[in-house]
């Protein structure tokens, strides 16, 4: 960044995106450039209050007319599309969240990532088909990825700490060699991996008509997790090198760490150890494909009114693709995130007494964590709707069955009634720091008539001694039974 202009880089940018895109498919890669034009015309020609709609419409449109032509007339680059989307609807989303809603609209989140001005076109297709991210992804957010164009991380990070961090000077662009290097051996490690094992434990044997007869239910179960294990090496190798890509471009850095090393984690799609070891379906979810996880908050489960998990599920269902095996894993996944909550929230707080306890708890669920997720995945794996439905009648849909009830047996109150009910705890602190408030302005001006209700001093009666000497206490909390607060008094306030 300090050596090249923002322009010069948005352009090389651009056209090795455009150029790779080309090279790999061909003149479908028109549909990158014509889907991009359509959704910058709408962002220019409708008004702000309205284009996130449109765009949205126009997008998943799009997308979902690529996706059924793919299943029912030919394969092209599906996941570079669906990337695409991502980025197109995050651009406007945050368009909106930036130039449509007043700042104390916002979260603390949506502040960060509001976009306060239209991006010129240059921009606009940098973003969506930079050669680092248009084969593979991973999406990111406008303003991410803007910072990274113009330098500004590297220099926000050195104001934040002087140039320094733990003594050491950082007055230098900070080096990703070490970072990628980590990666790429994550990536050979991931591609090994899978090639060896992933005809040993084919995930169709699931479905096979004399497996089912001969095999007992547990070794089901256990051949269930290994064949699904198998699939996963694959991910982590597209990812972790879509993520070193990056990385080796510059782009992709998140500060430092406690011992003064650069973090290259902003872009990260997955966390391998947590996806492994993860004792919730959340915890699971929320390090796979994280940075869709993250579009997928931020443009529906935040902004939808009713129904946010299904909603969001449904969202993530159309984003991948037609085939039906992805809507029955969707569809099987809110059923199952509606009982992990019910359980976590009922159930958890009895094993938190002592480690022992805590960690019968962890094993248990994370045993549970991973039979549901590949019961809730397999039909991802198999796209049709027969050796599907085939599997989980051969599975007596248990799971399915066990969740539902424990949605019923364990209700988990909605978010909005939850931080409701928690409206009356606050309302008498805040009622007894004016209270506070109040006496602070007696005691330091004498007597003085105040307006709770109004939080507007009406009248101040300077007292006929307050500019003379005094034996009272200075301080209001020496002479506890003589002011108002006395009965809070060991309550917590001020403590």
């Amino acid at each position: 960044p300090s050596k090249t202009s923002p322009f010069v880089r948005h352009v090389v940018a651009t056209l090795l995106g455009i150029y790779f895109a080309l090279f790999c498919f061909g003149w479908y890669a028109l549909h990158f450039l014509l889907q991009s034009g359509i959704t910058y015309g709408i962002m220019i020609l409708t008004g702000v209050e309205h284009m996130h709609k449109y765009c949205l419409v126009v997008a998943l449109g799009y997308l979902s007319f690529c996706q059924i032509t793919r299943v029912y007339v030919f394969d092209y680059g599906m996941y570079s599309l669906r990337c695409l989307c991502c980025l197109l609807t995050s651009l406007i989303f945050f368009s909106l969240t930036g130039m449509a809603r007043k700042e104390d609209q916002l979260n603390q989140s949506q502040k960060l990532l509001a976009i306060r001005r239209m991006p010129s076109l240059l921009e606009y297709f940098s973003y969506n088909c930079n050669f680092m991210g248009i084969l593979a992804g991973p999406t990111s957010s406008y303003n991410d990825y803007i910072a990274f164009i113009e330098g500004t991380p590297y220099r926000h990070r050195d104001l934040e700490t002087k140039g320094k961090v733990n003594g050491k000077s950082r007055l230098n662009d900070p080096s990703p060699n070490t970072e990628v290097i980590r990666k790429l051996a994550t990536c050979f490690i991931s591609l090994l991996v899978f090639l060896s094992v992933c005809k040993v434990c084919p995930v169709e044997r699931n479905v096979d008509d004399d497996f089912i007869a001969t095999m007992p239910f547990y070794a089901q179960v256990v051949y269930l997790y290994l064949s699904m294990l198998t699939t996963r090496p694959k991910y982590y190798f597209v990812w972790t090198l879509a993520d070193a890509i990056n990385n080796a471009a510059g782009f992709g850095f998140n500060g430092y760490d406690s011992n003064g090393l650069p973090r290259w984690d902003l872009i990260s799609n997955l966390r391998i150890m947590n996806i492994e070891l993860a004792t919730s379906f959340k915890v699971f979810l929320d390090n796979w494909n994280i940075q869709t996880a993250h579009w997928l908050k931020r443009v529906c489960y935040e902004r939808c009114p009713y129904n946010p998990t299904a909603a969001t599920f449904l969202l993530s269902a159309m984003w991948h693709g037609a085939y039906p095996g992805y809507y029955l894993t969707f569809l099987t996944g809110i059923v199952i995130t509606l009982a992990a909550r019910a359980v976590r929230h009922n159930v958890r707080p009895y094993f938190l007494g002592s480690p022992a306890l805590k960690f019968v708890y962890d094993v248990i669920t994370w045993a549970a964590t991973q039979i549901a997720i590949c019961y809730t995945v397999i039909p991802f794996v198999l796209l049709s709707v027969g050796p599907s439905l085939k599997f989980y009648r051969s599975w007596y849909f248990c799971i399915h069955i066990g969740c539902i009830l424990l949605a019923i047996v364990l209700p988990v109150k909605p978010r909005h009634l939850r931080l409701k009910e928690q409206q009356p705890a606050v309302q008498p602190s805040l009622e007894i720091l004016q209270q506070l408030t109040n006496l602070l302005y007696t005691h330091r001006l004498g007597r003085c008539t105040y307006s709770p209700a109004t939080n507007e001093e009406s009248q101040i009666n300077y007292s006929s001694q307050i500019n003379q000497p005094t034996n009272q206490p200075t301080s209001v909390w020496t002479d506890r039974v003589s002011h108002p607060l006395a009965q809070y008094s060991g309550t917590g306030i001020g403590q």
